[in-house]
């Protein structure tokens, strides 16, 4: 499942990129596929508590997983609105803003997060929450020049453009979001299996 929401996210990324609405749909109209892979390991999981009735240790690993598995269907949907965003979008705004290094920085962190995960490594997990204060301060410096490349636009002359910029903003203002949150559902996979491993809810709160 990750592997299949970690290639929608880039797919989404790609397509904002190189503005490429055939690729949009696609992550789109895939996000299905995820949603499916979900509802299967959901009920894989409850399957495993009813009839396995679980204790201890196996019962932190399905918890986990559960609790995983939404994170990832979550970041699917994050990777949809790329797509969405990519559809609407008019203009290049911001030039100096590189949704590409923050994409990159947070598939990474997932991938890294998932790794954790199947190898059950602790120290992985702290490191993965420590770069979250990395991502926070791209997305942070990257909202910031928005709002900069907004007030410094002197070429617009008609209502009908104003508002089509400010949409276009809104639109750029939100992927910066959601790729913020895509690092977030990261530490939260990295806090699971951290409790997950050792009982240890350090990450969690």
């Amino acid at each position: 499942m990750s592997e299949v929401v970690l290639e929608r996210l880039q797919m989404g990324l790609d397509a904002l990129e190189r503005k490429d609405e055939t690729l949009a749909r696609a992550v789109i109209e895939g996000d299905h596929e995820v949603n499916q892979l979900y509802l299967d390991l959901e009920s894989d999981c409850v399957d495993l508590i009813a009839l396995q009735q679980p204790v201890a240790g196996d019962l932190r690993f399905i918890a986990a997983s559960f609790k995983i598995i939404t994170d990832l269907e979550r970041i699917a949907d994050l990777a949809t609105n790329l797509g969405k965003y990519t559809l609407g979008t008019e203009r290049n705004l911001a030039p100096d803003v590189d949704i590409q290094r923050i994409g990159a920085a947070t598939s990474e962190m997932i991938a890294d997060a998932m790794g954790a995960y199947a190898n059950e490594d602790t120290a992985a997990c702290y490191a993965i929450a420590d770069r979250d204060e990395e991502i926070d301060e791209l997305c942070e410096r990257a909202s910031e020049a928005i709002a900069r490349d907004l007030i410094e636009r002197q070429d617009l002359e008609t209502e009908a453009e104003i508002e089509a910029l400010m949409e276009d903003v809104h639109r750029l203002l939100l992927t910066v979001r959601d790729l913020e949150r895509v690092g977030d559902h990261a530490v939260n996979i990295a806090a699971r299996t951290l409790y997950m491993v050792e009982s240890n809810d350090d990450l969690l709160y």
